[in-house]
């Protein structure tokens, strides 16, 4: 069944309306026909009360059942609309007749009357069902709509979750892997890998429930990475981070940064001997954050643009989902230094979702 469309403020709109158009109907009785206060009074008020009725009935009557999409459900009230106002003219008449059975001057004009009293009835009746019918078209679509978007969020919001949790096994993975390598070669360093990653575990599961993080909280938890990474790299990796401080308090998904300074570690450092100096940037722009990462790469034994792998893909697919926009993450290589963009627009919705 479909929302009353009589209730509330909406009610006391119909009520008022027929306030209106008995007062109006009486008047017009009293001063035009000339009829007694009493018969005006009476008259107007069996008229617009039954009117009022069969509004109502109708109006119900499509809350719980409307034909199909197209004309049908026009016709559907037309017909329901005439039959109505057939019964209310009978009753009106009837009732009329009985109050005022021996005014033979008043009964031959309300015979009289009835083909205008059916006219003007018809389309009040039929005006009410079709505004009814427009109101819960109207509503069903909205309701519609509301549920569309419901799922889409929930399905949104689970595929978010989904890449977030994505990534902890992916990282988790390659560090397990480095830290069996050290455990024979270097068992102190070993050890002291483990305790970052359990530190650096720890600060995602704190994280878990945040949709957005400012970029200083995330590049807090990006050092908890690079910390690991230095271990397992020793002097061959360095970092520099800059960023402004008006930066430092703009929102972005957590946990956006590492996949990124991954993938620009696995091209810089892996099948590589030297040394590497990983840049990230940060700065604030017309309400967008920008997160740069540069790094250099081997252009003759690598080609980064052919293979970003699952990080940078899945913070495009991130980002996408988050503001529809495919023109968030850019990556790209000249000469020997290859440089990853993320640009994170700074909606005022956010809040809402933390």
């Amino acid at each position: 069944m479909a929302k009353q469309i009589y209730k509330g403020n909406s009610w006391w709109s119909f009520f008022t309306s027929f306030l209106i158009w008995l007062i109006l109907y009486g008047a017009l009785l009293y001063y035009w026909f000339d009829f007694s206060f009493w018969k005006a009074v009476t008259d107007s008020s069996v008229r617009v009360v039954l009117l009022g009725v069969a509004g109502i009935l109708i109006s119900r009557n499509l809350a719980y059942y409307r034909p199909g999409a197209g004309i049908n459900k026009f016709v559907y009230v037309t017909v329901v609309s005439i039959v109505m106002t057939c019964l209310w003219v009978f009753f009106c008449h009837w009732i009329l007749v009985r109050a005022f059975d021996e005014d033979y001057e008043y009964i031959h004009w309300l015979n009289n009357a009835i083909p205008i009293h059916y006219i003007v009835g018809c389309m009040m009746i039929a005006g009410i069902g079709y505004r009814s019918q427009l109101w819960y078209d109207d509503a069903e679509q909205q309701d519609e709509r509301a549920r569309k978007e419901a799922t889409e969020k929930i399905v949104r919001e689970a595929e978010l979750f989904k890449l977030r949790q994505q990534l902890q096994p992916h990282f988790l993975f390659n560090s397990l892997n480095s830290i069996n390598a050290l455990i024979m070669l270097r068992p102190q360093e070993a050890r002291e890998m483990v305790l970052k990653l359990s530190d650096f575990l720890r600060g995602s599961l704190k994280r878990e429930d945040d949709h957005w993080i400012s970029l200083k909280e995330e590049l807090q938890y990006l050092q908890l990475y690079l910390d690991i990474e230095k271990v397992r790299f020793g002097h061959r990796l360095s970092t520099r981070i800059i960023h402004d401080e008006a930066a430092e308090q703009l929102l972005m998904p957590p946990m956006l940064l590492q996949p990124v300074v991954e993938n620009a570690i696995k091209f810089g450092l892996y099948d590589t001997i030297g040394e590497i100096t990983i840049s990230i940037r940060a700065w604030s722009e017309e309400g967008m954050l920008y997160i740069e990462v540069t790094n250099p790469f081997d252009n003759e034994g690598q080609q980064p643009n052919k293979g970003t792998g699952f990080g940078l893909s899945s913070i495009e697919r991130r980002l996408y989902l988050l503001f529809a926009r495919q023109d968030l993450l850019e990556a790209k290589a000249q000469e020997n230094i290859f440089t990853t963009l993320i640009k994170v627009p700074q909606t005022n919705d956010k809040s809402s979702n933390n």
